[in-house]
């Protein structure tokens, strides 16, 4: 059940940058909202410029693999955003719109995630956060099925559970682990100051939504999962069209020659 989590008593070094990018990005995550609920599209377009400026400062000391992913996640979310926000209404933001920031924003959450996942104090508690995490997200799950809040939360429930599959079947738990705080604590704070808004329905099911949905990190985790997945791949394809475009031009310049 925890095979993919490290074993216990791993030797594990403290880098400073992990620490650094897990701070930067949760101090942002709250200035940034909180100054979103109450300002203008303009505004939301200098804070995205802003974001895209600390994204890329932050990808510099990244390798290929972890900048593929973070392409790969900005991509992906913000498809996702616009599908389940614009189209479906699951949630909307204040202006009807996907932020300037919102993508940028996906980029530093996910990095943020890897960074966590591979800090000394994450590989060297692990069991100890994800008891924590199951333990704090099923109490919120079922608080939101109990019938004591005002607004129901059967879909949290139901993402809990997915998430609970992530995190003992998934490839990386630790990744997913630390999807969880990052992203809870942007979806309290985003819905707390009215940045956006969860539906009372979700429109697809048809089940009871709270605001925000107790298990929402599970949507991330599926974001997290599409990057890992698909990083090694691409950058595959990429190496193997570099090999063979090599393999061609020299071929191509001999047949010129010849014909010369």
């Amino acid at each position: 059940m925890l095979r993919n989590f490290p074993p216990p008593n791993t030797n594990c070094s403290h880098r400073i940058r992990d620490y650094f990018i897990a701070t930067l990005t949760f101090v942002c995550v709250a200035i940034s909202l909180n100054l979103d609920a109450s300002g203008s599209l303009e505004q939301q377009r200098n804070m995205g410029l802003l974001a895209w400026t600390f994204l890329f400062g932050l990808l510099l000391g990244e390798n290929k693999e972890v900048r593929m992913q973070v392409i790969i996640a900005v991509a992906f979310a913000t498809l996702g955003e616009h599908f389940a926000s614009i189209y479906m209404q699951g949630y909307t933001y204040r202006f009807g719109n996907v932020p300037a920031y919102v993508p940028p924003g996906h980029g530093m959450v996910y990095l943020t995630a890897v960074a966590l996942a591979r800090s000394g104090f994450f590989l060297a508690h692990a069991r100890k956060i994800a008891m924590f995490v199951v333990l704090t997200c099923g109490a919120w799950s079922v608080w939101g099925i109990s019938g004591y809040p005002s607004q129901g939360d059967q879909v949290g429930a139901l993402l809990f559970c997915v998430f609970l599959i992530y995190l003992f079947k998934g490839r990386s738990p630790m990744v997913y682990l630390a999807a969880f705080f990052i992203t809870t604590w942007l979806e309290l704070i985003g819905t707390a100051v009215g940045t956006w808004r969860w539906a009372t329905i979700e429109p697809v099911l048809g089940l009871s939504q709270g605001n925000p949905p107790s298990g929402v990190a599970a949507w991330y985790c599926l974001v997290d999962a599409v990057a890992i997945g698909a990083a090694p791949a691409l950058l595959n394809g990429f190496k193997k069209s570099g090999e063979w475009f090599k393999a061609e031009k020299p071929k191509n310049i001999r047949q010129g020659a010849r014909n010369d």
